[in-house]
């Protein structure tokens, strides 16, 4: 990946061996901002059962409970590209 690739950003879920791990055209994408996911790109595209503007649970390693803990995360008041970090839950 080169630096351009890399300050596109990291898309939530992207395979690690994926070559080309940015955002992809045609897709709709939310920044995460804080708590373990930060700075990652979530894809809200066809997100199934998901509204943008929406909370979300994301599944992750990295956060307070490990695997198979979640870090919540919703739209930012006034800048719903943007969703803060709420915190972890189990």
């Amino acid at each position: 990946m080169d630096e351009q690739q890399f300050m596109r950003g990291r898309v939530y879920g992207a395979d690690h061996e994926d070559p080309d791990p940015g955002p992809q055209p045609g897709h709709d994408y939310v920044e995460l901002i804080g708590g373990p996911l930060d700075g990652l790109l979530l894809d809200v595209t066809d997100r199934p059962g998901h509204r943008q503007g929406e909370d979300v649970a994301l599944p992750t390693e990295i956060g307070r409970y490990g695997p198979g803990g979640r870090a919540l995360y919703g739209p930012r008041p006034g800048d719903e590209r943007r969703y803060d970090w709420h915190g972890d839950t189990p």
